[in-house]
């Protein structure tokens, strides 16, 4: 197990030992704190692992900090799995969008702005990977927390049926915008390495969606209707244990296309006004 990364002057990194083709070198479990405060933030305890929840609450203490809230991205296990141990181990609260994976009365909705010891975070809704999924902004460091929305290598999956392509799109359009803002120039994922360049980051995920759609549309075109068939179509240059991640991505694409297609005949239905 890899000891914690000072990454920013306000965020440390403890790598889960969870690696794996899906979550890559591990799940990035995030320690944030203001310079000079006793109070810290973790996001996302990762998978029900006790020498790396463990190791995360040393860190905390090593910094001379308390943990004032333990904050999801979303509800994947691999990222909120040990959340309710690590909240008991630290006597913190746990903060999610999704009611079901709270401890204490807090939730967690899109707007939020939060304060940890002059720790400044807000909550951006980003749905579409899961419908639950959030991302953390931090304007004192110009970055932001993006969970599995944009990773720190590769692409991610649309977690059909909770996820959804649409709402993934206006999600990375939303991040685009803080990033052409310069709200958000560095990405800290939730798998991978840090982004030092959140807008090509988020170009580069509206490209590949964009290119994978056209590349779905065709299959279908060519007669490939199945999922199954779509992916070994589309996807036959991907590592094959990747398939099984890549059908939720193409059963959203489908639907997105089906979706699509229903309101371009409606509107062509549509009697004159």
């Amino acid at each position: 197990m890899s000891g914690p990364t000072v990454v920013t002057e306000r965020a440390t990194l403890v790598l889960a030992p969870n690696p794996s083709p899906m979550t890559l070198e591990g799940t990035n479990t995030w320690i944030l704190a203001e310079p000079g405060s006793t109070q810290a933030v973790v996001v996302d305890p990762g998978p029900l692992d006790e020498g790396h929840l463990a190791a995360v609450l040393a860190a905390v203490e090593a910094r001379g900090c308390r943990v004032s809230a333990t904050l999801l991205t979303h509800g994947h296990p691999d990222h909120a799995e040990g959340a309710a141990r690590f909240a008991a181990l630290s006597g913190s609260g746990v903060r999610a969008l999704d009611a079901a994976l709270r401890l204490g009365e807090e939730g967690l909705a899109d707007g939020d702005v939060l304060d940890y010891g002059g720790l400044e975070i807000r909550v951006v809704g980003t749905p579409g990977h899961t419908s639950d999924s959030l991302c953390f902004a931090l304007p004192a460091e110009g970055a932001v927390l993006t969970g599995d929305t944009v990773l720190g290598r590769g692409t991610t999956v649309v977690a059909h049926p909770d996820g959804r392509l649409g709402d993934y799109l206006a999600s990375l359009r939303r991040l685009r915008a803080l990033a052409e803002d310069r709200e958000a120039r560095v990405i800290l994922p939730g798998h991978g390495p840090v982004l030092e360049d959140a807008l090509g980051a988020v170009e580069y995920y509206l490209a590949h969606r964009e290119t994978r759609l056209a590349q779905v549309a065709a299959a279908v075109k060519a007669g490939h209707t199945t999922p199954a068939e779509v992916v070994a179509e589309v996807y036959a240059d991907v590592d094959r244990a990747l398939w099984p991640a890549a059908e939720w991505s193409v059963r959203a694409q489908l639907e997105y296309l089906r979706e699509a297609q229903q309101g371009r005949e409606e509107l062509r239905d549509k009697p004159p006004a």
